[in-house]
């Protein structure tokens, strides 16, 4: 069993709390994990394209270089999040929590919707 399906098959049975996980380089492409928790993991060089990860919390998480190209983070918290060179095409991060995030201005210009986000310096983005 590869880590997407076994990580896909603890969340169906109810696990949630994935933090301090280490997905690093994982293909999680297509994967549902929304409300999990995956505080502080490590999703550096993560293949998280059209993930639904609405609600999760991952603050502090490792994103460094992922690809969420179109994933749907509603209302998650990457407060402190480390998303240096992440691909943030077309995602959808419409109420996320950015607070002390690592991202460029041109990283979130890529991004489908920031409505309501709360940007990396504590403003919110309408």
């Amino acid at each position: 069993m590869d880590t997407r399906e076994s990580i896909q098959r603890l969340y169906e049975t109810g696990e949630r709390d994935f933090s301090r996980v280490d997905l690093g380089r994982a293909n999680l492409s297509g994967i549902n994990l929304s409300g999990a928790f995956l505080i502080m993991a490590n999703l550096h060089e993560a293949k998280l394209t059209g993930a639904f990860l609405i609600g999760a919390d991952l603050t502090g998480a490792n994103l460094g270089n992922a690809n969420l190209h179109k994933a749907l983070l509603f209302g998650a918290d990457l407060g402190g999040a480390n998303l240096n060179g992440a691909n943030l095409s077309e995602a959808n991060l419409v109420g996320v929590n950015l607070e002390d995030a690592l991202v460029t201005d041109e990283q979130l210009a890529q991004a489908k919707s920031l409505q309501f986000t709360v940007m990396p310096d504590g403003t919110v983005h309408n």
